[in-house]
């Protein structure tokens, strides 16, 4: 079975487990989606929606955050986590919007990783949620389930998104993402997967031994 093969099963599988295939974040535009994902970054997804309603009440538009002090939005992003440096791209991303592609968050990879704080895995979620277009979100989650399923090697993100990128269904890549998130917080977790509930164990290649792993808590 090639890897082409493997994939195809693995997206056919999650599409019927998620047929809701969505990104968790809450945003109503562009704008918040990138805000928020930027936020995103060692933070979880349930606590950027906590904080996101208030800080897109008080600045409603990108030339609202273009002109923020990044003191005023730090204090609204204060439990993300690194919410200094968080409040200073997103001020910047949002002067470079302003300044550089007239208010509109761009439509290509090489020109959103050209924005403050901005990189591939970001990136390529607004390319796939925003623009449609065939994009691999390289998180935590994709990273490891692929690695287990034997589609991927390795942990560098770029090298991860080309080989997946090699082997799945463009039109499908999008919504594979953010299953395969879903996958991995409910099913193929980081510690003790749940291996006999996983609809992707047949392709299979990594093999957990549970007896090991009990031994070890």
């Amino acid at each position: 079975m090639t890897k082409k093969d493997k994939m195809a099963i693995a997206v056919e599988a999650l599409e019927k487990r998620y047929p809701d295939a969505k990104c968790s974040l809450t945003a109503e535009n562009p704008l918040q989606l990138l805000i928020a994902t930027r936020l995103s970054a060692q933070c979880t997804d349930a606590r950027v929606n906590l904080v996101t309603p208030a800080l897109f009440e008080r600045f409603k538009t990108c030339d609202d955050f273009a002109s923020a002090q990044e003191s005023e939005v730090a204090e609204y992003i204060r439990s993300c986590g690194l919410y200094k440096t968080k409040a200073h791209d997103i001020v910047e991303m949002c002067r470079q919007i302003r300044d550089n592609f007239g208010g509109e968050v761009p439509d290509s990879i090489e020109k959103l990783t050209s924005l403050s704080g901005i990189g591939r895995k970001t990136a390529n979620l607004i390319m796939g949620d925003v623009y449609r277009q065939p994009a691999v979100v390289t998180d935590t989650h994709l990273i490891r389930i692929t690695n287990r399923l034997g589609l991927s090697q390795g942990k560098e993100p770029y090298k991860v998104e080309m080989q997946i990128r090699k082997i799945i269904a463009p039109e499908k890549s999008s919504d594979f993402c953010h299953r395969i998130v879903q996958f991995g917080r409910d099913v193929c977790k980081a510690q003790s997967p749940k291996c006999d509930e996983c609809e992707l164990k047949s392709i299979c290649s990594q093999k957990f031994d549970k007896k090991a792993e009990k031994t070890k808590k």
